[in-house]
């Protein structure tokens, strides 16, 4: 397989080789697509934990436990409030 590379990401890749943190062009690449990987993985379990979430919400809805809009806005305003050491 031939990968062409930019000649940004050709000098980012020979100065982790020059670094000595890699032996080869190889070792570097595939370290990256190993990150790669993993945050893709990362991503996946997130977003099937965010379905998850919407899911039981949507059956409380359906349940009739929702929260009135408004309600629900000036909740999450003073949560926001609080993360960002608002009073």
């Amino acid at each position: 397989m031939n990968v062409s590379l930019t000649p940004e990401l050709e000098r980012l890749v020979e100065g982790k080789v020059k670094e000595g943190l890699y032996g080869t062009a190889s070792e570097v690449v595939r370290e990256a697509l190993r990150c790669l990987s993993e945050r893709d993985e990362e991503r996946m379990v997130k977003l099937e934990a965010i379905r998850q979430a919407v899911a039981v919400g949507l059956a409380q809805v359906d349940e009739g436990q929702g929260v009135p809009g408004p309600h629900a806005f000036a909740r999450i305003r003073q949560s926001v409030g609080r993360a960002v050491g608002e009073p």
